[in-house]
């Protein structure tokens, strides 16, 4: 019955995300300008998809299936108005070693697992914790990225065959071994052309999209020229695919199952990162996190049935999309129908696009995706900043971009902990005189000493604690004013509670006043026992108790 019941709510939670009469009523308000920014998109994406199918390993075939069923399927269900989603670098980065050792059938499996997840953590409401990842490990892993992508269009560029490896450094440092026995200069004239072009010509004018001048320029060089040495992208299926699980392997489920939650993990980061970016430069626009979710796991659930590679949000054609003046869903879906129609009725004249022009698009991307000075910015904000973005771009290159951002997450997480634990103090403060004479305060403070603790209480800072406290000396009574104790945790209600028995084994008396964690304290059982007390006040005038019937203060129960 509890499953039955976990299972009704799960569905209800997925159906309460889907699309409503609203989302299809913004479509109408102003189709022109959606119509024209989808058209834009579109011609932007195209080589875009051409590129990143063929650098996934897949073909150029799974890139445009990605970008128009994914396309469609995120701009309908995804929880933004302006988000464009298709085949991306993030993706390529992680996507080439699974290609490499477990074939295609490997990817498609990974990216339908994938998107199963997803749509757990569209249910779960697990949208608004991605916002917590830090900024300088996002810059890092997007510098890191950036490395990648362009290091993985070095074999295309050179016009040689991809060597076997998943480093791509490695594979690229083979590649220019191959290109020295046999260069070959026609395919790097028309990558360093088609960069080239594209670079000056976003800054002559952004709103051109120069990408697609430049792909038909070097694809009507190489026909008329009868350039040979440029290898064509090659024959395309004019038309989808039919939706197909001949590729699932049920049994390499558990081998592919840690590449899924990487690919998942990066699918939400990176999706819920460009619906923030398109947030930020439109007014009056806010996603809805969960929805992305769900509408990212929809797209990666249907892509693999069409032969297509795993999908995410993508940074750069949204942002066209803003720029280009759309509104709502319907732009993206416009992206998606022109694709289509390419796919359908111009595959002949794609497949002849050759791949080293497709590999200064990319090119043109990676150097475009670093934008010095945020990269600058953040290398100056604090040391720790400057750490965490460098340590995550070298490994996103060293190693790969699940375990950069792994490494990254965890330095941060070091880094902030340690600076929190920093803040934390304990410092010792002068007794109240209140209404006690100059003789009888001077006889409290012989005897007592009264420390206040201040700020987070837990397992990084802790230690410290410990050894300041169990060094008190010449004392028999200690007051510790716990009203500013922030936060507290097991760890650091045990340390303290260690620190207490240590003092009361000595014979010094441990009252505590103003605690505001008591439920922590006192779980562990860190409540000392001569007990708390409301008030610093109280905490002292029990203190003098204490110290009359040691016989070391007068009696002043009398008047």
């Amino acid at each position: 019955m509890s499953g039955t019941s976990a299972t009704r709510s799960l569905v209800g939670r997925v159906v309460s995300l889907m699309p409503t009469r609203s989302d299809v009523a913004e479509m109408g308000r102003s189709p022109r300008r959606d119509l024209i920014a989808g058209l834009t998109v579109a011609i932007v994406a195209l080589p875009l998809a051409l590129g990143f199918g063929v650098s996934s390993g897949l073909g150029a075939e799974a890139g445009l299936a990605t970008a128009v069923v994914a396309g469609a399927l995120a701009a309908v269900f995804g929880g933004s108005n302006l988000q464009v989603s298709g085949p991306t670098g993030a993706m390529t980065v992680v996507l080439v070693p699974i290609a490499a050792r477990y074939g295609p059938g490997g990817v498609l499996t990974v990216g339908l697992v994938a998107g199963v997840m997803l749509v757990l953590l569209a249910a779960a409401r697990a949208g608004k914790y991605m916002r917590y990842v830090p900024a300088p490990v996002i810059e890092g892993f997007t510098l890191g990225i950036a490395g990648v992508i362009a290091l993985q269009q070095v074999p295309s560029a050179l016009g040689v065959e991809p060597p076997e490896g998943e480093q791509v450094l490695v594979v690229a440092w083979r590649a220019v071994e191959e290109f020295a026995k046999s260069p070959n200069g026609t395919a790097v004239g028309l990558a360093v052309g088609v960069a080239a072009v594209m670079l000056a010509g976003a800054r002559w004018r952004p709103t051109v999209p120069f990408s697609i001048v430049a792909v038909i320029a070097a694809t009507v060089v190489a026909q008329v020229f009868h350039l040979d040495a440029a290898a064509p992208i090659g024959d395309l299926p004019a038309g989808l695919p039919a939706p197909s699980l001949g590729f699932l392997d049920l049994g390499a489920l558990g081998t592919l199952l840690p590449s899924a939650v990487a690919v998942a993990a990066l699918a939400a980061l990176e999706s819920l990162l460009s619906a923030s970016v398109a947030d930020g430069m439109t007014v009056g626009q806010k996603h809805d996190p969960d929805r992305e979710l769900l509408g990212q796991g929809l797209a990666n659930v249907a892509v693999p049935l069409f032969g297509g590679v795993p999908a995410t949000g993508a940074i750069a054609r949204t942002a066209v999309n803003v720029r280009a003046g759309a509104s709502s869903r319907l732009a993206a879906l416009t992206h998606a129908a022109v694709l289509a129609v390419i796919v359908f009725a111009a595959a002949p004249l794609v497949s002849r696009i050759p791949l080293a022009a497709l590999a200064g698009v990319l090119l043109a991307t990676a150097i475009r995706m670093v934008e010095i000075g945020s990269v600058r910015a953040m290398a100056r904000a604090t040391r720790a900043d400057a750490v965490v973005l460098t340590l995550t771009a070298a490994a996103t290159l060293a190693l790969d971009l699940v375990a950069a951002v792994i490494i990254g997450l965890v330095v941060a997480g070091v880094l902030a902990l340690r600076a929190v634990a920093i803040e934390a103090r304990l410092d010792e403060v002068p007794l109240d005189r209140g209404d006690h004479s100059a003789e009888e305060h001077a006889l409290l403070a012989e005897h007592i000493v009264a420390y206040r603790i201040d700020g987070p209480l837990f397992f990084a800072a802790a230690h410290r604690f410990l050894l300041e406290l169990s060094e008190v000396a010449d004392v028999r009574v200690v007051i510790l004013r716990m009203s500013r104790v922030t936060t507290m945790d097991a760890t650091g209600a045990l340390v303290l509670k260690d620190a207490v028995d240590k003092l009361e084994r000595r014979g010094i008396a441990v009252l505590m006043s103003g605690i505001r964690q008591r439920q922590v304290l006192e779980s562990v059982g860190a409540l000392p026992a001569r007990g708390e007390y409301p008030t610093t006040r109280d905490a002292i005038q029990a203190a003098r108790q204490h110290l009359s019937r040691a016989g070391l203060l007068p009696d002043s129960s009398g008047g």
